[in-house]
Parts: C-alpha cells; sequence; structure tokens
C-alpha cells in the first residue's frame, strides 16, 4: 500500500526530491501568524504519494533535503500501517496503531522549537489521492 504525505515546497533546501514523489496535487496558502514563518509570503503544500518500496530511501533523501537555515520543518507521509516523520537529519518511523509512538516525535519537533499546533501529524489524515 502506497504512503501518502505532504510536502512544503518552501521547507526544503534542494527540491530534487520532489522528482522521487508522484505528487497528486498541489495548493499554496498565505502566510499568516499561525504558520509561524514571517519570512515567507506563501506555503505551497504537495500531496504526494511514495510506493511501499521507494518509503526509506525518500525519509532519507527528505532528512537531507529540510532546510535549517530558516527555522524547524518536518515533512510526513503514512499508510494505514506506519507513518514517517522526517526532520533534518532524523527519521521517526511510527506504527500507527502504537499512539504513544508519536510522543519522541513530538518532543523531538518541540525541541526544535516548532509550535505544538503543527506538531498535529498523528491525528491529520490527508485524503486518499
Amino acid at each position: 500500500m502506497p504512503y501518502v504525505g505532504v510536502i512544503i515546497e518552501e521547507s526544503l533546501k534542494d527540491t530534487e526530491v520532489l522528482r522521487e514523489v508522484r505528487i497528486c496535487r498541489t495548493s499554496q496558502q498565505p502566510v499568516t501568524e499561525w504558520h509561524r514563518t514571517p519570512w515567507l509570503r506563501q506555503w505551497t503544500l504537495h500531496v504526494v504519494e511514495i510506493a511501499d518500496d521507494a518509503a526509506e530511501r525518500v525519509a532519507g533523501r527528505l532528512a537531507e533535503a529540510i532546510d535549517t537555515m530558516h527555522g524547524p520543518w518536518y515533512a510526513d507521509f503514512k499508510n494505514d500501517q506506519e507513518h514517517y516523520v522526517v526532520f533534518h537529519g532524523r527519521i521517526f518511523r511510527v506504527r500507527r496503531d502504537t499512539p504513544h509512538a508519536y510522543d519522541e516525535a513530538k518532543a523531538y519537533g518541540r525541541a526544535l522549537g516548532i509550535p505544538e499546533h503543527q506538531l498535529d501529524f498523528d491525528t491529520y489524515e490527508v485524503a486518499h489521492v
């Protein structure tokens, strides 16, 4: 079963990783206070699909590609069983049937300074593509 997730283009210092995923749809959001990225005018959100056999490789590429110069970011993708939460240099692979398994990934995001309201990766669902 393929993975589905969201990658924010502005979070990447190297957008080449987007060539390794299937972009299903793209939307743009104007930046507001909620986004906590005042240096940007918009977020470009790509809903992506990643093949099972590419998930580990794409997670590794994202861990290298996520920008660290302009605040903390993460990207994530999931299927019914697993969820990858990827920060620069750090990958969390979480079993979705174990909710407390998200605790470490959330704590890591908090330590980086990601706002609590943006650490909702354990509860939101991306509409299937």
